[in-house]
């Protein structure tokens, strides 16, 4: 396989090996929960692992497993080869044992990416020393040419990072909008794939989507109308509009504003008045039979159980358009989805407002 420096990758078809292999459920990280660590840095660099999982050596009575033939004969991998199922959560699991000491504190570890981060540049300099002796001392080796030191805003995980927060990778967005209109269901999962890595970035994505994501239905025939080319369109222009999101700070209070519709439900995340993150769904079949008040509160469930990291155990304020939901606290008279609802609502603290609909910012 080529890589994107030209170079080649020896990749192994291992489909029958990793069907017989027990499953290493060591779990990847959420990439949400690593960027959300980078709160206060100014100054970053960046290590790459020279073909990571070929530094990891196979236990012997495993080589033979890994045996491959071509014209030339047969052959063994003594390292991990890539394409094997647990090569991920193996080589993650090592590295965060070996860096386990600093995880969270001055390093972000993404299997053979290596995010080093301070809050100033004498700082920095003592973490890079920490850093490279451990690889050091463990015989890791890096790629120098992916390598980058001392910067104010790094690239890390198809993201943009700096002091000012999160945005999207430019390059990575060039690739939706150069994609070409679907002409399959397969396609339409493609795209849908792509540009739903960066929901998070798109208010409304859901709902903007909800064209395309009809297609994708079983028994749904390939018809592409003016309603997905308006929906295809709108998600390439906003990915280009894309907001830079801030960075959250947990120990700065929380603004959830929640809105719903026929469409689907929407939130956003709020923080000293800067965006921290959308987040939009859209309706289930029965979801559609609901009256408007269940929608809004529909919505409100969606953004607690979705923020829930953020949110619990911290007071914040919670606005919505529907002015009903301020009194369904006093309410007896509640069917049991309505009670299941307020329950769960009970695990938080916050203040729920009334917000008229032409202000609401969902």
């Amino acid at each position: 396989v080529k890589k994107k420096d030209d170079t080649m990758r020896l990749c192994i078809n291992y489909r029958q090996l990793n069907k017989v292999t027990i499953k290493n459920k060591y779990p990847l990280p959420r990439i949400d929960d690593l960027l959300d660590q980078l709160i206060g840095a100014t100054v970053f660099s960046k290590i790459d692992l020279r073909s990571g999982y070929h530094q990891i050596r196979i236990k012997t009575s495993d080589v033979s497993k890994t045996t491959f033939r071509t014209r030339y004969g047969h052959y063994e991998f003594l390292v991990m080869p890539f394409s094997v199922t647990n090569a991920p959560a193996i080589f993650i699991d090592y590295m965060n044992r070996i860096f386990q000491p600093y995880l969270d504190k001055f390093v972000v570890i993404f299997i053979n990416d290596i995010l080093i981060y301070s809050k100033d540049p004498q700082e920095h300099a003592e973490h890079l020393r920490i850093v490279l002796e451990i690889l050091r001392e463990k015989k890791l080796y890096a790629k120098f040419s992916k390598c980058e030191f001392w910067l104010e805003e790094v690239k890390f995980l198809g993201h943009v990072i700096s002091q000012g927060g999160v945005s999207v990778d430019q390059s990575k967005v060039e690739a939706v909008l150069n994609w070409e209109q679907p002409r399959s269901i397969t396609e339409v999962r493609s795209f849908l794939g792509l540009a739903g890595y960066y929901m998070k970035f798109i208010k409304s994505f859901a709902q903007i989507a909800l064209p395309l994501t009809r297609l994708t239905r079983k028994d749904t025939p390939f018809i592409w109308d003016k309603e997905c080319e308006r929906s295809f369109q709108q998600l390439k222009e906003r990915l280009t509009q894309a907001p830079v999101l801030t960075i959250p700070d947990p120990n700065r209070s929380f603004v959830v504003y929640c809105d719903a519709s026929t469409k689907g439900l929407g939130c956003v995340l709020m923080q000293d008045d800067r965006v921290v993150a959308y987040a939009s769904r859209q309706l289930k079949s029965h979801e559609e039979n609901y009256p408007t008040h269940d929608l809004e509160l529909a919505a409100i469930i969606f953004a607690l159980k979705i923020w829930r990291h953020y949110l619990y155990g911290a007071y914040f304020e919670l606005y919505s358009d529907h002015k009903s939901l301020k009194y369904l606290f006093d309410q007896r008279d509640l069917n049991m989805r309505q009670r299941r609802w307020l329950e769960y609502l009970k695990d938080f603290d916050f203040d729920l407002k009334y917000h008229p609909g032409k202000a609401n910012v969902v």
